[in-house]
């Protein structure tokens, strides 16, 4: 076996790439529309993977393990046969996922639960994270109903996807073929809206999910799939005291990555939340990154 120049060199680990993610910043970064970006560049800020070496007694030869970071970004990523990460980014597979979905789970989830936890979520808040088909949106949604949210609402613009939806589990998924975003949120919650929303897509969503929250909620934006501009109601922020703030993922303290891997992991082990490999549900998938409008 060939290997690269030894990764316990640089105090990183060595691994064998299994399956590499998809995430809308690889488009972002493909056209152009990222300066910061490393050039030439290989792909891929998230996937799967085999330890080749390095990883010592936390990651022994031999473990599979996922991970996130700035690959693909400021350095070379996931599509790739061989990757270099800092033992900070990566986690082990529970046994019962593959690797394909797992390579899938870093971004979306991590995502998911630090935004959650910065909004403030605690059990008995309502939670609306557009998109059920997107794998942030999926991720919020399963996330937020799996730690007690009183309603964990999430939304499709494809009437076959809100069915596929229910299907799988998701009875709180707002068709917009037949209701607008804000009116279905005020039915489900009785007119009260929603505390929390986890926005990644913007565009118009943006300002019909700020018009749906409840009084004191706040509003978090790190996404931007539908369009980068937006148009919002002043009046939504004011006359609700609401709040709306950004998130980034990579700005975040190691500390509230190792919290929500915490959280994440045991979930994942017992079912509670379930990632799945694109295709599985005829295109209704949590892992599928590639577009997150539905």
């Amino acid at each position: 076996m060939n290997l690269p120049k030894r990764a316990g060199t640089y105090g990183k680990v060595l691994l064998r790439i299994t399956a590499a993610g998809v995430t809308p910043l690889d488009h972002t970064i493909l056209s152009g529309q990222y300066p910061r970006a490393k050039v030439p560049l290989v792909l891929g800020g998230e996937g799967a993977g085999v330890v080749e070496e390095g990883g010592g007694s936390d990651f022994p030869v031999g473990s599979r393990v996922m991970f996130a970071g700035p690959y693909g970004v400021s350095e070379d990523g996931a599509y790739s046969e061989w990757l270099a990460a800092r033992k900070e980014h990566i986690c082990l597979i529970p046994e019962a996922i593959d690797d394909v979905s797992a390579a899938g789970i870093p971004v979306a989830y991590l995502t998911a639960h630090i935004s959650l936890s910065l909004a403030g979520f605690q059990p008995g808040k309502t939670v609306l994270a557009p998109a059920i088909g997107g794998s942030v949106g999926n991720a919020v949604t399963q996330l937020a109903r799996a730690l007690g949210a009183k309603h964990a609402i999430s939304s499709t613009t494809n009437h076959n996807k809100a069915g596929q939806a229910k299907a799988l589990g998701f009875d709180q998924v707002i068709d917009l073929t037949r209701e607008k975003l804000g009116d279905g949120v005020r039915r489900i919650t009785g007119g009260r809206g929603a505390d929390i929303v986890i926005d990644s897509i913007a565009g118009d969503v943006l300002g019909e999910a700020l018009g749906a929250l409840a009084p004191n909620g706040s509003l978090t934006t790190l996404g931007y799939s539908a369009g980068r501009r937006a148009s919002i109601d002043v009046t939504d922020l004011i006359w609700k005291r609401a709040t709306i703030k950004s998130f980034s993922l990579f700005a975040q303290p190691q500390a509230a990555w190792e919290e929500a891997w915490h959280t994440i992991v045991p979930l994942l082990k017992s079912g509670a939340i379930k990632p799945d490999r694109c295709g599985r549900h005829s295109n209704l998938c949590g892992m599928c990154q590639a577009d997150s409008r539905f």
